[in-house]
């Protein structure tokens, strides 16, 4: 385990505290509380970050979410257990977490625009650029 290399929160309190202002507006979408934790996830596993993995695992498990879904999370292209919200969730949430590779194509876009509001679109967005956030910052910090 490696030494916190900064107390960021600490030392750049109002940035900090608006991530978490974000974290709470985004807590009360449409998309509910099981999904984005499902999408925190995914990002956490593609990012790397051990802390963010403990801490969305633990909260999909102590919310009743299906323990065979987390278990196949990391596969769930190939997974029949997720339903047309989740994979149109998962798909652009690797897509924008990579986003320097795939550049958000439209035929993602399309799926997420089948399966989503334009509102649960935006936040869906905004969950994800969250996520990636709170990652980078865990982990070059080393939470």
């Amino acid at each position: 385990m490696s030494t916190l290399r900064l107390e960021y929160s600490r030392l750049s309190p109002e940035a900090y505290q608006g991530l978490i202002a974000t974290k709470k507006a985004l807590s009360r979408s449409t998309l509910g509380k099981p999904l984005i934790e499902l999408v925190n996830l995914r990002i956490s596993q593609i990012n790397g970050c051990a802390f963010c993995l403990e801490m969305h695992t633990r909260l999909l498990r102590d919310g009743g979410y299906p323990l065979d879904k987390l278990d196949s999370l990391a596969g769930w292209h190939a997974s029949p257990l997720y339903d047309a919200r989740e994979r149109a969730a998962l798909g652009w949430s690797e897509s924008v977490t990579d986003i320097s590779r795939t550049h958000a194509p439209d035929d993602v876009f399309d799926v997420l625009k089948a399966n989503f509001s334009e509102a649960e679109i935006a936040d869906l967005t905004f969950v994800v650029a969250l996520m990636n956030a709170l990652n980078r910052l865990a982990i070059s910090m080393r939470q």
